[in-house]
């Protein structure tokens, strides 16, 4: 079984879809009959990763659309939307999946905080409010993903900008599932969080990628599975981390509140023992 929008001769549009997770889910659908298109920035990086996905597409590079798009930017998003209807009808899958992670300190340059947040938050809350009303006219059955993070969820000290945006995009994806789920069902939203998957964006100089990391292939595989069983929450395990651990420190976070412990116990010097404690029991 697969989710009924992932039909041959459907529509995938994806943001951030010249490299990483979106390229690799952009050549998986391409593969499976449907039309791509792939939003991201950069002219070189959109041949590149269209002509790999062509090379993915039983019809080639027909069914194959590269738009340059800021996902900041409302103006972009439209005309992305307008291009994907004028040349396929419309969108059927919609991967709400670009992001930046470019750094943050508590009380470093603004300008760190305001494109991070920009980009990876307002990109999905915009991607969204933009595309997923027409999707909805369309009557059709529908699928849109947005990419979290666990960073989202554990929130672990060292870049806080990026985790306040991917807490408020798991936020607002929630929302957007309960609301599709009431007023077009046709349609469901889902929550993808990666675990450790080798991309430019986690490469860090690294050519070689680290035994610990899957690939973004590998991720897009347990995606496509989660998908077909119908889950909200897409939480990718990786070589290192296995799903157990991440429940742990899920419910440690969750816990900090209802037994309200310091913020970040998890790093705190007089809970780091109880933690490692928690993560041994069975």
């Amino acid at each position: 079984m697969t989710h009924p929008a992932l039909a041959s001769g459907a529509t995938a549009t994806i943001t951030g879809g010249a490299s990483g997770i979106g390229l690799a889910a952009a050549r998986r659908f391409a593969a499976m009959g449907l039309n791509v298109c792939i939003a991201d920035l950069g002219d070189q990086r959109l041949s590149a990763a269209a002509a790999k996905v062509a090379g993915a597409a039983p019809k080639g590079a027909d069914a194959v659309l590269a738009l340059e798009t800021d996902v900041s930017r409302v103006a972009d998003l439209a005309r992305l939307g307008a291009a994907v209807a004028e040349r396929f009808g419309g969108t059927d899958v919609l991967m709400l999946n670009a992001g930046i992670q470019s750094g943050s300190a508590m009380f470093g340059p603004s300008e760190a905080w305001e494109r991070v947040i920009e980009v990876n938050l307002w990109g999905v809350i915009r991607g969204a409010r933009t595309l997923v009303p027409a999707m909805i006219e369309r009557g059709r059955p529908g699928l849109v993903i947005a990419t979290g993070s666990k960073q989202g969820i554990t929130t672990p000290p060292g870049d806080p900008a990026y985790n306040v945006s991917k807490a408020g995009v798991k936020s607002f994806t929630e929302a957007l599932a309960h609301e599709l789920r009431n007023t077009a069902p046709q349609i469901t939203a889902h929550l993808m969080i990666p675990g450790f998957v080798f991309t430019a964006l986690t490469a860090r100089g690294r050519t070689e990628k680290p035994a610990a990391a899957w690939t973004p292939e590998e991720t897009v595989d347990f995606m496509l599975d989660s998908l077909a069983r119908g889950d909200f929450y897409i939480l990718c395990p990786d070589n290192e981390v296995p799903r157990a651990l991440d429940e742990k420190r899920i419910l440690w976070a969750a816990q900090d509140l209802i037994e309200n412990r310091p913020a970040l116990s998890r790093w705190h010097p007089d809970w780091a023992q109880k933690f490692a404690d928690f993560v041994r029991k069975a």
